[in-house]
């Protein structure tokens, strides 16, 4: 399933907890600068192959994972990956916004921290930019230093966003970034990945599939571990292959 414009690749991929099979022989190429939307049941391993993408499973005990991810050709398994590294490329929003107690203006400049940046004209310029392509930016501007938990759900959805793209990442991985947020947060997010897809690669975890209908450009359905179908959206949605994925699709299921 490799592609010429694929930035993301799993290769026959099986994932274990303990005994227990997550993930089985997974094949797929993630285009770059696109939307993909990964849909299926709850429970069918969605979000774990999300975590596989930035090596998240590795911090949970008794995991074992078969088979290779690539990152631009490179595998991510391999003993020379730099983990950190390979997290601040592969940025990742959680199901619920999770700032940090502290300002608006500390939670996007950690990350640049971290990676050894100290000017504070750097600095300033990196929150500003950040939160400027969130969509968070004219809301906030006047409050910088204020503490990010007066947000609201969906003002601290974006932030967290904007804190993911303040160290440069070329992937986001989005696990489910609107099941918290009311319908009007949850508009601004939608309309939020649409505009990241023109820098970034945008991989988004979704059980709505009316929104993964309206973000994504291409979808992988999922089903008790398999990837059942990939392709783009369209097709995916109005004329898939798989009898599995038309029953979910239409609703039959799920």
């Amino acid at each position: 399933m490799q592609r010429d414009d694929s930035i993301l690749t799993a290769d026959h991929v099986s994932l274990y907890y303990g005994e227990n099979q997550a993930l089985r022989d997974i094949s797929l190429s993630i285009p770059q600068n696109q939307v993909t939307a990964l849909i299926g049941p709850s429970g069918c391993g969605k979000s774990t192959l999300l975590r596989c993408f930035n090596r998240l499973t590795d911090l949970v005990e008794n995991v074992r994972l078969e088979g290779r991810i690539f990152f631009e050709g490179l595998d991510i398994h391999d003993p020379d990956c730099d983990v950190v590294e390979l997290r601040k490329r592969i940025g990742m929003v959680f199901q619920r916004p999770n700032p940090f107690p502290s300002s608006i203006y500390n939670n996007i400049a950690y990350g640049p921290r971290v990676h050894g940046i100290h000017n504070k004209k750097m600095l300033d310029t990196i929150v500003r930019e950040s939160l400027e392509a969130a969509a968070l930016w004219d809301e906030v501007a006047d409050r910088l230093h204020d503490s990010a938990m007066g947000l609201s759900g969906g003002q601290q959805q974006r932030l967290c966003i904007a804190r993911t793209l303040a160290v440069e990442p070329e992937i986001i991985l989005m696990d489910e970034p609107c099941s918290a947020l009311d319908p009007i947060a949850t508009s601004k997010i939608e309309n939020l990945i649409n505009d990241l897809k023109e820098h970034y690669t945008v991989v988004i975890v979704t059980h709505n599939m009316q929104q993964a209908a309206r973000v994504s450009d291409f979808v992988g359905f999922m089903y008790l571990g398999q990837l059942i179908e990939f392709g783009p959206t369209a097709r995916i949605f109005k004329n898939p292959q798989e009898e599995l994925t038309n029953n979910y699709v239409t609703g039959r299921f799920g």
